[in-house]
């Protein structure tokens, strides 16, 4: 129940896919050192409208105890009658490094483009530690304080708009696991720049999971971003995604 990997089916709201939570994919392995998940979903129907989807998730992690990488691979495109409701991508490669029992030191690069918040590319490079708050098994909490470069490029409707900025990246992450059936997981995450504060981007994820039968469980799923300055003002400042499904462990 703790740690479920495949993603059957869902549905969703609206979209939205700024930042990586890497914390819902973490998975702990008493034995195993590789895990992971991929996904293909193809879509194409006629009716009033041609609709096409495509979407593709992979997400493959090698945990040894000391070291941790993790990768992450999300590409969805979505069109109806030739015109993209959503159509994004984001490659997350991660590294963690164990210190002692409290502390790792994590490094991560990020690329990502975005067509409907009008992102042709951002590339993030970032490191810092992450600390472990609590101890106990069925209640865990982690912050982690780290420092990244982005490179942002605006899409053509922008012309010539690049930004290279030194932002923070400072998250609290909880597990909470009150049943054997019932599993909770947050993370928020705040990335202000360094030269300015008011610049900032805030997201919350939060997962709730019940079991249904053995290794198969019901999962809500809770997405909310906030961009004080998005790459222009015909972006909403606000998005947010609701999913529903079903999740299938092994």
């Amino acid at each position: 129940m703790r740690y479920l990997t495949l993603l059957f089916f869902c549905w969703s709201l609206t979209s939205v896919s700024q930042v990586v939570n890497v914390e819902t994919l973490r998975k702990a392995s008493d034995s195993a050192k590789w895990t992971g998940s991929v996904s293909l979903d193809l879509s194409l129907i006629k009716n009033k409208n041609d609709i096409f989807r495509i979407a593709n998730k992979a997400h493959i992690q090698y945990n040894d105890k000391t070291n941790l990488w993790l990768f992450v691979n999300d590409l969805n495109l979505q069109k109806i009658e030739g015109n993209s409701l959503v159509n994004r991508g984001t490659q997350h490669l991660r590294y963690n490094r164990k210190v002692s029992s409290r502390i790792k030191w994590e490094a991560f690069v990020q690329a990502q483009y975005d067509a409907i918040s009008e992102i042709d590319f951002r590339g993030l490079l970032g490191t810092g530690p992450r600390f472990k708050l609590s101890e106990h098994e069925n209640y865990r909490f982690y912050l982690g304080t780290l420092i990244m470069y982005e490179y942002e490029k605006a899409s053509n409707v922008i012309s010539d708009r690049v930004q290279k900025d030194v932002r923070g990246s400072a998250y609290l992450s909880f597990s909470m696991y009150p049943t054997e059936t019932i599993s909770i997981i947050s993370t928020s995450y705040y990335q202000p720049r360094i030269d300015a504060f008011s610049d900032y981007r805030f997201s919350s994820n939060t997962a709730l999971l019940f079991e249904v039968f053995k290794n198969l469980a019901f999962k809500t799923n809770f997405n909310y971003f906030y961009d004080a300055f998005p790459v222009s003002s015909s972006i909403p400042k606000t998005q947010f995604e609701l999913t529903n499904g079903l999740l299938y462990s092994f």
